[in-house]
């Protein structure tokens, strides 16, 4: 069974004032969001509600128009997804976005820069949940 997340934990990922815009629609208005090391959130919200702009833009996808990005106390450019998996941050996109054929863990190995075997990445995968 895994630990519950330390409360004490300073934030691995801080967002700070976050605004993204497009023309005629602000996707993201002051959002400010901390989630230390070991917490799940979960982004609720109606469609066009900005939840999947904000996903994009922590990881790189697209560029905030304002606020900061913070990791691990220190702030950050996510320029690219491949600059948000250097820090850690992946991302397996909505469900008509993956792979029918292809498992849960297939369909995440296709976002890793690197080659990892399936059991090391099986590994990897129950350590985090």
């Amino acid at each position: 069974m895994t630990q519950p997340p330390d409360q004490t934990a300073s934030s691995r990922l801080a967002l700070a004032h976050v605004s993204k815009s497009f023309p005629g629609v602000k996707a993201n208005q002051d959002i400010s969001l901390s989630v230390r090391p070991g917490e799940i959130h979960a982004l609720l919200g109606e469609n066009g509600a900005g939840k999947s702009t904000l996903v994009k833009i922590i990881y790189g996808v697209q560029r905030a128009d304002e606020g900061e990005i913070s990791f691990d106390g220190k702030p950050v450019e996510i320029a690219s997804p491949k600059a948000a998996r250097r820090l850690g941050i992946g991302m397996v996109f909505q469900h008509f976005s993956l792979f029918d054929g292809m498992t849960v863990l297939e369909n995440i190995a296709l976002g890793l820069d690197e080659t990892v075997p399936a059991e090391e990445l099986k590994t990897r995968i129950k350590a985090i949940l």
